[in-house]
This record gives C-alpha cells, sequence and structure tokens, in this order.
C-alpha cells in the first residue's frame, strides 16, 4: 500500500476533542521508547514526521495521523514511564483507556514491544487487556536489527510463548533500519481497513 499524504489532524487528551467523522483508525501502544513515532515515520516513508526523542515520555497526548485522508493511525502515550508524577501517570492512564474501550472508529491495535528483551509484565498485561475487549492486536517486536541475526528466532519463539500468542494472531519483528516487518504490518492494517 503506497501512502501519499500524511498530516497530524489533532493531539487530543478527551473525547470531546476527537475528531468527529467515522474514518477507521488504528492505534499503536506500547511501552515509553518502544518506537511507536518510528514507526510511523517508516510505515508513512516520512523520516522526521512523527517526533521521535530518546527521551522517554515525549508523547503526552493521543496524536491522530490522517493518512491519505482514509484512516488514521492513532499515536499513544507509552506506558510504565516512571519520572512523571503518579497523578500524570493515572491520568494517562484513563486517557488511554477511554480510547481503547470506547472509540468506535478503532478497527485494530498494533502493540509494540522491544524485541531486545523479554516482554515486561506491562507488556503482557497490555495484550491481555486488548483481547479481554476483543480488539483485534499485532504485537510487533521493534528494534530487532539491534539482536544478532542468530538470536531473531529465540525473539519469536519467547514472544509467542510468553504472550500466548495463538495461531490466529501475527507477531512481527520490524526495523526500521534494516527495514523489515514493513510489508507484514502493512498487510495486517490493510486486514483490518477493509
Amino acid at each position: 500500500m503506497k501512502t501519499h499524504q500524511i498530516e497530524l489532524q489533532i493531539s487530543a487528551v478527551g473525547p470531546a476533542q476527537y475528531p468527529g467523522d467515522q474514518l477507521p483508525e488504528i492505534a499503536l501502544v506500547g511501552r515509553s521508547n518502544v518506537g511507536k513515532s518510528s514507526l510511523v515515520n517508516s510505515l508513512v516513508g516520512r523520516k522526521g514526521f512523527a517526533r521521535t526523542s530518546n527521551q522517554p515520555g515525549k508523547t503526552q497526548t493521543l496524536n491522530f495521523y490522517t493518512i491519505d485522508q482514509k484512516w488514521r493511525l492513532i499515536d499513544v502515550p507509552g506506558y510504565g514511564y516512571a519520572k512523571v508524577s503518579k497523578k500524570q501517570r493515572a491520568d494517562w492512564g484513563k486517557m488511554i483507556e477511554n480510547y481503547l474501550t470506547q472509540r468506535e472508529n478503532l478497527r485494530g491495535v498494533i502493540s509494540l514491544i522491544d524485541g531486545r528483551h523479554q516482554p515486561m509484565e506491562l507488556d503482557k498485561q497490555m495484550v491481555e487487556f486488548l483481547r479481554y475487549y476483543q480488539l483485534p492486536v499485532l504485537v510487533v517486536a521493534t528494534k530487532t536489527d539491534k539482536v544478532p541475526r542468530n538470536r531473531r528466532n529465540k525473539i519469536n519463539s519467547v514472544f509467542k510463548q510468553q504472550l500466548q500468542i495463538a495461531k490466529n494472531e501475527e507477531l512481527i519483528l520490524y526495523s526500521t533500519v534494516e527495514r523489515y516487518g514493513q510489508a507484514e504490518v502493512w498487510n495486517w492494517l490493510n486486514q483490518q481497513l477493509n
């Protein structure tokens, strides 16, 4: 799928600010600094469009990116970021939960997990949460280019076992550097959006 146009439509903190149309949406969730903005940039081929940072916790709103005026990617604040107040973490959690459980436009969720490490408890909880609400989930292991090639199969088996990924669910190893996994993510997106 070729992308011709992307725009940041709005950064929102609650339903009153969400776009009021019926465009289908796909959310990106994951821990802080897992590579959500990098995934957006690599998928649409626009380096530096979605702001990336080495400092975790930069995304503090739901960022609604409209793609080709047909659908949206929603960059959700990262979970698990410790250097903010408990109240701020709670507010982000509520904002994310409300969006994921109440947004009728939502067609699926891409759950990003750092492929260099085993899934953390928060990663497992997020995947379980999405399944509980019967949302289509795609697990993407990011930054796998930083793992030696001979250990990448292990990522696959460990993630599938620890996240209890069923036969009908997908796990994709992704690299924005070596540019693999992109076609598979677009495939999944097409299935959810059509």
